[in-house]
């Protein structure tokens, strides 16, 4: 049987440092690992073949287009042009796979795969930028329509599929994220004060969050529930400004935390195991996510985890974390404290959040891609 010829776009994960262009690396990499028995091309827009890195495998090759990212979204989803369509790129295709929300104009006879991260952008409009509300409501439905097989990741964004978009079941599979193995508990003392001494933590005691500073990682209620704590700990909010982020730190000031509360940026990836391993308590009061990512890595490298009660987060964090309702600045506060003075607990929750997060790995998420591949291409 000759292999498929399998499109991804690669765009995000050129791109973007973290979620989604994290996903689609991660997942891309671990495909090529199981040396599959099919070519597969990724499509990356506003990359030159010199801007790329070596290919992931021997049966994958980059095809890129100078056209931004702006342009491509006009064409495809604004003046919704059937022109040009992405195989002219990447060459005839067998199936074509969308990680980040939205199909192109495929040619008749090429099924569209459609992974949809989450549904925030209609659960909680509020607190998605109104550009990007505008561009995901009215691109997400119609992708997902056209799509013939829809990736969710986490059940609840399968759910919200259903209920918001009528989306059948049948056509929705759910594909969880892995972690990958070097997020393990870091013992050694040098590499856990480098990484203090590189992001400027000082030798406190932490509570660590990390998440692009935008409204829906609700930062301004971590803060004021941090305001209540006592014991000399800092709060470090690690990642990069996004939309709105001036809040946070004027919050900060607000409560004269200036020297409490540390923003070290975007954290290297090859750097995060240690920054979870050093922190005391990890926190994701996210107002809602349709994995939450850094929460199964902070659990992987044995970081005792406080996170949010809704959308997808009881999924990943299941009996082995505390969860409180992300609205209520006393629940958060007081979840905190809990996990903070209990020494007993936390060793336990410990344990159980390092054998819940080792059953989430990206190998197990690309055989069941693959298999949806060829499912969906009419070779299972």
């Amino acid at each position: 049987m000759a292999g498929l010829r399998i499109g991804i776009d690669y765009t995000s994960a050129h791109h973007q440092t973290a979620g989604i262009g994290r996903r689609t690396r991660e997942m891309v990499r671990a495909l090529a690992d199981l040396g599959i028995p099919h070519t597969v091309r990724l499509f990356v827009q506003e990359a030159r073949q010199d801007d790329l890195p070596a290919r992931p495998g021997d049966n994958f090759s980059w095809h890129p287009t100078r056209l931004s990212e702006r342009w491509i979204a006009r064409l495809w989803q604004r003046a919704r042009l059937p022109l040009p369509r992405v195989t002219w790129w990447t060459g005839p295709l067998d199936l074509y796979h969308s990680p980040d929300f939205v199909l192109p104009p495929l040619p008749p006879g090429v099924p569209g795969v459609l992974t949809v991260h989450d549904l925030s952008f209609v659960r909680t409009p509020d607190s998605t930028m109104p550009g990007m509300q505008r561009y995901l409501g009215e691109g997400v439905p119609r992708s997902v329509a056209r799509a013939a097989h829809v990736v969710a990741v986490s059940e609840c964004t399968k759910a919200d599929l259903v209920e918001m978009y009528g989306t059948p079941p049948e056509k929705i599979s759910v594909i969880y994220a892995g972690v990958q193995p070097h997020f393990e508990p870091v013992e050694d003392a040098e590499r856990l004060q480098a990484v203090r001494r590189r992001y400027g933590l000082g030798q406190e005691p932490f509570i660590l969050t990390v998440g692009t500073l935008q409204p829906r990682k609700n930062h301004l209620r971590l803060v004021q529930a941090f305001a209540r704590l006592e014991g000399g700990y800092r709060l470090v909010i690690s990642g990069g400004p996004g939309w709105d982020y001036e809040a946070v730190p004027a919050e900060v000031a607000r409560l004269g935390l200036e020297k409490r509360v540390v923003f070290p940026g975007f954290v290297a990836d090859e750097d995060l195991p240690a920054l979870y391993s050093a922190a005391d308590l990890f926190v994701y009061p996210s107002l809602y996510e349709g994995f939450g990512l850094p929460v199964l890595e902070a659990m992987a490298c044995g970081t005792p985890v406080v996170a949010a009660s809704d959308s997808a987060l009881p999924e990943v964090v299941g009996e082995a974390g505390l969860l409180a309702d992300p609205l209520d600045v006393d629940a958060l506060a007081e979840a905190m404290k809990r996990l903070l003075a209990d020494a007993d607990w936390r060793e336990r929750m410990v344990e159980a959040a390092r054998a819940r997060a080792a059953t989430f790995t990206w190998e197990r998420a690309a055989r069941q891609l693959l298999a949806l591949y060829e499912r969906v291409a009419g070779r299972d």
